[in-house]
């Protein structure tokens, strides 16, 4: 199929190429032209493990294309994704502008008819108004193109995201026509082959399940961590919990880690959005407040015990910190806990020496002009001479290190492990002071 994806974001890039690698004819459109300059090189603006090699086969046969024109990405399309940014408001509602702006836009150069996917985030009610926007600016051009407008949400974990898409645990669309449903069937026929559902609903049904899938997993997250508190303050262990409700068939052992909270660009966003529509529809929602309200406050435990450590004085201090994406295997820092945690430390006085596998291009440019902030060039080089170490987020490169080197190059062998990666016992026994989330001090 031939096939337009506009916005070459996380999402738009993605989908582009993966739709692309079973066969397609993709053009993916931006109105930034140095990244489509970057692509067309070979250059990715974001990392995920796997996509560089699949754009560049793609785009080498032929398959894959980039442009910032976006009439010469729609002249023979079928379908037309829309994969641009909804990010929050003041208010927490998810900012729609991006997405009206491009249906307006698809609307004055579409030359046939069209069969628009909303892949954006965007609140219940979004595509009937996209369909709104777009059906006016065809009236006033006196054109009768036809116009389906679809709701496809996405799933992809960063990180896993090609995996997600070839191999999906199912796709979601909502459509208001049979002649949409059979052209997403068509679409997405070779990504089912695995046996899992292609799953056509009504679009506002479509709209709300992304919301309620993101949401449901952040209520794990901050039970598991308002859990962890508990038990610290009981005496339990959250490691040992974690295996005894874990086996439970009907709960899982699946987004059930206590940590320093979740980050990224879905999970805090959606929480807050479900929050205002339900606001909105006259609704409490106090268990989503209450979810979001867990998370803020489980982004300051580490920094905060790191504070009490010190007795309440960090001036004078160095801090190793390791981990700024807000998750492994993506250069995401957006909504890092780590972000928050640095800013706490560096307002109490601390000097901040931080190492991520990947995320330090976005951590050098947040952390522009802040001198209380250094950038390591390996773990060990944060480490050194630090007061306290602090684990945020769990990359595998942190699991197995020398840890006898390590407690050599600290001043003092503390180590806050927000993510529970390391046994306590062991560190104990290499003599380290260990902390971690919901556990009983070494």
């Amino acid at each position: 199929m031939r096939v337009t994806v506009v916005g070459t974001g996380y999402v738009g890039l993605v989908t582009g190429t993966c739709l692309a690698d079973m066969g397609n004819d993709v053009y993916c459109q931006d109105v930034a032209e140095e990244k489509i300059d970057k692509l067309e090189k070979g250059e990715m603006p974001i990392f995920e493990p796997g996509l560089a090699e699949l754009v560049t086969r793609n785009h080498q046969d032929g398959r894959l294309r980039f442009t910032t024109d976006l009439a010469a990405a729609l002249a023979n399309a079928e379908v037309c994704f829309i994969a641009v940014g909804t990010p929050p408001d003041e208010d927490g509602s998810a900012d729609r502008r991006h997405v009206f702006g491009v249906a307006k836009a698809i609307a004055l150069r579409m030359q046939q008819p069209l069969v628009v996917v909303v892949k954006s985030t965007v609140p219940v009610g979004t595509c009937d108004q996209v369909r709104a926007v777009m059906m006016e600016e065809l009236e006033r051009r006196q054109a009768g193109h036809a116009v389906e407008v679809v709701s496809n949400p996405e799933f992809l974990k960063e990180g896993k995201a090609i995996e997600d898409f070839l191999r999906p645990d199912r796709i979601v669309v909502g459509v208001a026509s049979a002649t949409a449903a059979d052209c997403m069937r068509r679409l997405y026929e070779p990504f089912v082959q695995n046996g899992h559902p292609l799953l056509v609903m009504d679009v506002r049904s479509s709209e709300m399940t992304k919301y309620a899938a993101n949401v449901m997993l952040a209520t794990r997250i901050s039970l598991m961590n308002e859990l962890a508190t508990v038990c610290e303050r009981v005496g339990a262990d959250i490691m040992e919990v974690r295996r005894g409700i874990g086996t439970d068939r009907r709960i899982g052992m699946s987004f059930l880690y206590a940590g320093a909270g979740y980050g990224g660009s879905c999970f805090p966003k959606d929480v807050k959005a479900l929050s205002r529509m339900a606001a909105e529809a006259d609704c409490p929602a106090d268990i989503l407040d209450a979810v979001d309200k867990v998370n803020r406050h489980q982004k300051m435990l580490l920094a905060n015990r790191v504070l009490k450590h010190f007795g309440g004085d960090a001036r004078g201090r160095r801090v190793g910190l390791w981990g700024l994406a807000f998750k492994p295997m993506t250069d995401d820092i957006r909504e890092s806990p780590a972000l928050v945690i640095i800013k706490r430390l560096v307002e109490a006085g601390a000097t901040i020496s931080a190492y991520d596998p990947e995320a330090m291009d976005n951590a050098r440019a947040y952390f522009a002009g802040v001198k209380q902030v250094e950038l390591a060039k390996s773990p060990y080089d944060a480490a050194k001479d630090a007061d306290a170490l602090l684990l945020v987020t769990e990359w595998g490169v942190f699991r197995s290190l020398d840890f006898e080197r390590l407690k050599a190059l600290m001043k003092a062998p503390v180590i806050f492990d927000g993510r529970n990666q390391y046994e306590r016992r062991e560190m104990k026994r290499l003599g380290f002071s260990y902390h971690g989330i919901g556990r009983p001090a070494s």
